[in-house]
């Protein structure tokens, strides 16, 4: 069976836990992805997704110049690690209600592995 590490994202897209909400969806535009991590003092200290900005900051009505990503992060990462497989990705997304996963290999954090990802896999494979 293949590998997480051989279907995962390596090029992780961060930006620095002061940045804005509306300076972290153009982020996300510029970039085209749904997913971002929170950086502070070099650290991953979290993540935000697309579904995130609207649900947590646009809907709450927040100062989207003025609140930082920060605020509305998810802390801790949801993780999963090289040794387990793309089954063991789907579903622990799907218990999680996300749609990112954080790849870690020995507690370092190696890459990112999204539900796009799984269906890009598994739909070349039928």
């Amino acid at each position: 069976m293949v590998s997480i590490t051989e279907v995962m994202s390596k090029n992780l897209k961060k930006i620095p836990c002061e940045t804005s909400i509306a300076d972290t969806a153009k982020k996300m535009r510029d970039e085209r992805v749904g997913a971002l991590f929170i950086e502070k003092g070099g650290e991953l200290i979290g993540s935000v997704t697309d579904r995130e900005l609207v649900r947590k900051a646009v809907a709450e009505r927040k100062d989207l110049e003025n609140t930082t990503v920060e605020s509305i992060m998810t802390t801790p990462l949801n993780s999963i690690d090289t040794t387990q497989t793309l089954l063991d990705a789907q579903d622990k997304m799907r218990d999680l209600g996300v749609r990112h996963l954080v790849v870690r290999e020995t507690g370092k954090v190696v890459g990112i592995i999204s539900v796009g990802d799984l269906l890009a896999y598994f739909t070349w494979r039928a």
